[in-house]
């Protein structure tokens, strides 16, 4: 059998059978590709989107993932914000004003959550509700952003704790409005009260709290020490903050599918650093690999899908309360993303915008040349299917000036 078995076909040839077409537009997905994610999605209890942040494109596409998810049952949609920025998304994720309610809310609470802020990501996600049904919700799952403390210290307040608590509170509190007014005027998060704060006042307000704060509080604060945690720790030690953060991000989804008495049928839109399979190149299991496992346990399947943008622009963190900045970008010039070369056809992009290319990386397994990169290795252990669009275009944000 040695001898007579075929050799394996070359790379480039393999990539040619696993390539083909999709469109992408607000009508949703359609072509080729849109059959190869509508029957990998129909066997799927989780479908995962990593991707390229704040684009207006990515968020199209995942409106067309909510359409053909949506008839088999969506329950959950986990993305990456805090549970208490979540609370506030879903509270105006069916209102007809929910625009302009959610730019005030960042107006009186700049940089209080990210990626919901932006116009595009608030879009899809009413969408996705209202193609999911009454029951749908959106999950945050990650540590709350940097700018929330003045929302979570609101909060604690409207829990009604004692007079020692209270106090506490207060004194946060008005530490806070220093702070953001601070930052608003530097446009720099080092300036927010998660960087500022010493860990004495930290300690301060935590004895008064576990006092008579209760348990409403005392969570509400807890929430806020690991955000400080992980920001602080991100400027001295990477690998750790990294690895704190994604076991929170296990830890939260965990509590929310205890609550639920079946089994949710989820999307996830996070960073592609995030949805992968096995270790990622932070050097974490993140929480893709955390459900892909889960999934295996469950004798269920997870849909791990990268999308990204050839070129376009890319929209970065502008300061605290202001628009994004705009860089433009060629996605292969990135040494991290090099083997993007050889992912797409020639002549990719010279057509219409819609016109996105899918690539299989499922039929890639098994018998990768030797020669193959060790770039390419870890996209194919990572996830099942490649989306890349010809060009991603700037989304912008909520509340901002």
């Amino acid at each position: 059998m040695a001898q007579t078995a075929s050799k394996p076909s070359s790379f480039a040839a393999r990539l040619e059978q696993a390539r083909t077409s999709l469109r992408v537009d607000a009508g949703g997905l359609s072509g080729p590709g849109a059959e190869i994610l509508s029957l990998a999605i129909a066997k799927a209890r989780y479908v995962l989107i990593g991707e390229d942040h704040m684009s207006r494109e990515i968020p199209l596409f995942t409106s067309g993932i909510c359409r053909l998810m949506a008839p088999g049952g969506l329950d959950a949609f986990a993305v990456e914000i805090g549970p208490e920025a979540a609370r506030v998304v879903n509270g105006d994720l069916r209102r007809p004003d929910r625009v302009a309610r959610i730019s005030s809310f960042l107006q009186a609470h700049p940089d209080a959550f990210a990626f919901q802020n932006g116009q595009d990501e608030s879009d899809m996600a009413a969408g996705c509700a209202a193609l999911a049904g009454p029951n749908f919700q959106l999950w945050g799952l990650d540590q709350e952003f940097f700018g929330a403390s003045g929302h979570l210290l609101e909060r604690m307040i409207e829990a009604r704790p004692g007079p020692s608590a209270r106090a506490a509170i207060g004194k946060l509190a008005a530490l806070d409005r220093t702070a953001t007014a601070e930052a608003l005027g530097t446009g720099s998060p080092g300036d927010l009260l998660v960087f500022k704060i010493t860990d004495q006042q930290m300690a301060e307000a935590r004895t008064a709290i576990r006092r008579d704060g209760g348990p409403r509080v005392n969570a509400l604060f807890d929430s806020l020490a690991e955000t400080r945690a992980i920001y602080l720790s991100q400027n001295s030690d990477g690998f750790a903050s990294n690895g704190q953060r994604a076991q929170l991000m296990k830890q939260t989804l965990l509590h929310y599918l205890d609550a639920r008495r079946k089994p949710a049928r989820m999307l996830f839109k996070f960073g592609d650093v995030h949805m992968a399979k096995g270790v990622n190149g932070l050097g974490q299991r993140d929480l893709g690999n955390f459900v892909a496992e889960r999934a295996d346990g469950e004798g269920a399947a997870s849909l791990h899908i990268a999308v990204y943008g050839a070129k376009g622009v890319h929209a970065f963190y502008g300061g605290v309360g202001r628009q994004v900045r705009h860089e433009p970008f060629i996605m292969s010039d990135d040494a991290d993303y090099a083997w993007l070369k050889t992912a797409v056809p020639p002549g990719f992009g010279s057509g219409a915008r819609n016109d996105w290319m899918l690539l299989d990386l499922r039929r890639l397994r098994g018998r990768l040349p030797a020669s193959v990169d060790a770039q390419w290795r870890d996209l194919v252990d990572s996830y099942d299917l490649l989306v890349v669009a010809p060009e991603l275009t700037p989304s912008t944000l909520l509340g901002t000036k």
